[in-house]
């Protein structure tokens, strides 16, 4: 039988393809960065014929050194709550990509609050009101291209996020389909009923006939078109980056958490077959469905974590790579009391303030590029302690260890400071791509790959333990500084 799998980890900043080995194992992979376009002050876009050619390009290129016929299925994460809508008969975008990222609909989000319907959000859907999730992108496009909502309204447009474009594309339109992760990050999507609810498509004005059919996150989603690959190859598991990282990081068990350094930081704690209602302004959502099974998550979202060093590296340029970042760190004791609050794009959980701004706070001639470079560092610490304060807010009981992915955990400082400042074990797994891990064993579990979670969960490895060194009165100095710098960004 066929074991090696295909992913796709199609990212704000990348795409990338990688094949795994049945133990999980990187056998070769392919990654081209994606450009961003800013063409408005708060505004994010991104071409979505390049992220397809891209991701295309990448697949071909492993797919050089494993030919098709030996791939059992293919898995998709993707950048969550990206929007796109496009003509059913041609496969062309009405408009660029609108990242998650992007803010242009904080003025439409402080309109629709007055909205009767704004109460029942978070309870139908675990979500916020706020630019960050599909729902109002998908308003704005409706409302500010010509002829869309009437062709919307006709059948003649499909919404979807980046997985189900994607999909489209492989399947060249026989399969408009999105997985429960992803539907759940909408704002349309209600996670009790596992419906798009109809109530809120009302209210907002958008017609069901857009949006795509919700599968299990291991399901039948389609074949690739033959002449992509030589062979088909079967789509088989899709889920949003970071409950892709979830499965990556076997958090099988209600209590596991996850914590995943990219552009962003984002904290997905298992609260398995229940839903936590948050109090402390974190979103409840779907981890993944198997077999129509939802098992749940608590999520906290920071809008800044690599792309604040990223913002060191190309815009101060500061440092020319992102790991000098750690040289500098070791350089100083403690930053003197400079903190980097990065609200570049205002803040994210617990905060939701979308006109918050970064600072730079605590200067003095002392201060340096050490200084900055460490303060840049820690504010990923605190920000993670900020979400992980919320979630013990908000009932979960103990959390013993965060397991953690993504580009930024290969700076040793970082993960040592961040067990300091949450005082809790740090993991880092032997397989730092979880996201694409994650895709693959979803695709794998769908065609018999994998019998089990159990299966998977034995897989997982870790290759280094981070434990708090620091003294809790320290730490909790050093939080509170933070607190008062957050204090200051935010608008009074």
């Amino acid at each position: 039988m066929n074991s090696h799998l295909l992913a796709i980890d199609q990212g704000t900043t990348s795409s990338r393809a990688i094949i795994f080995s049945r133990l999980g194992e990187v056998v070769c992979q392919h990654q081209i960065d994606l450009k961003q376009s800013y063409p408005q002050p708060g505004w994010v876009e991104q071409n979505p014929q390049e992220m397809w050619e891209n991701t295309l390009a990448c697949c071909r290129q492993v797919l050089a050194q494993i030919s098709a016929k030996n791939i059992a299925a293919l898995g998709i994460s993707n950048q969550r709550e990206t929007t796109l809508i496009w003509d059913r008969k041609t496969g062309k975008p009405i408009y660029p990509a609108i990242v998650w990222q992007d803010r242009r609909t904080s003025q439409l989000c402080k309109e629709l609050a007055t909205h009767k319907i704004s109460h029942s959000l978070p309870e139908k859907t675990g979500l916020l009101l706020d630019p960050y999730f599909s729902a109002t992108k998908i308003m704005w496009l409706l409302d500010n291209i010509a002829d869309a909502r009437e062709r919307a309204e006709r059948g003649e447009l499909a919404f979807g996020t980046v997985d189900t474009f994607l999909l489209w594309q492989f399947t060249q339109g026989q399969s408009h389909a999105t997985d429960a992760t992803n539907a759940s990050r909408t704002l349309l999507f209600n996670i009790h009923t596992q419906q798009w609810d109809k109530e809120i498509l009302s209210a907002l004005n958008i017609p069901a006939a857009l949006l795509p059919e919700v599968k299990d996150s291991s399901a039948d989603f389609g074949d690739t078109a033959k002449e992509l690959f030589g062979e088909r190859i079967k789509i088989a598991g899709i889920a949003g980056d970071q409950q892709a990282a979830t499965v990556g990081q076997a958090c099988f068990h209600r209590g596991m958490v996850k914590s995943t350094y990219g552009t962003g930081c984002f904290v997905l704690l298992n609260t398995g077959n229940k839903v936590v209602v948050s109090k402390n302004r974190l979103l409840s959502t779907v981890a993944y469905r198997l077999e129509n099974k939802v098992t749940y998550g608590l999520e906290g979202s920071i809008f800044s974590a690599g792309t604040t060093i990223k913002w060191l590296r190309d815009t101060l340029k500061l440092i020319k790579t992102a790991d000098e970042t750690e040289t500098l760190a070791r350089q100083l004791n403690n930053t003197e009391g400079v903190y980097l609050v990065p609200a570049f794009t205002g803040l994210g959980a617990p905060y939701w303030n979308p006109e918050a701004r970064g600072a730079l706070l605590g200067l003095t001639r002392n201060s340096g590029v050490q200084h900055i470079a460490r303060a840049a560092l820690e504010a990923v610490a605190y920000q993670t302690r900020d979400l992980i304060t919320a979630m013990l807010k908000d009932g979960v009981g103990n959390i013993n260890a965060l397991r953690v992915d993504g580009g930024m955990i290969v700076n040793n400082w970082l993960l040592q400071f961040l067990a300091d400042i949450l005082q809790v074990a740090v993991q880092r797994p032997a397989c730092s791509e979880t996201s694409a891990l994650g895709a693959a064993y979803l695709a794998g579990l769908q065609v018999g790959v994998y019998q089990s979670l159990d299966e998977i969960s034995a897989q997982w490895q870790v290759n280094a333990e981070f434990k708090p060194l620091m003294s809790i009165v320290q730490c909790d100095q050093l939080y509170q500084g933070w607190l008062r710098a957050v204090n200051r960004v935010l608008p009074h």
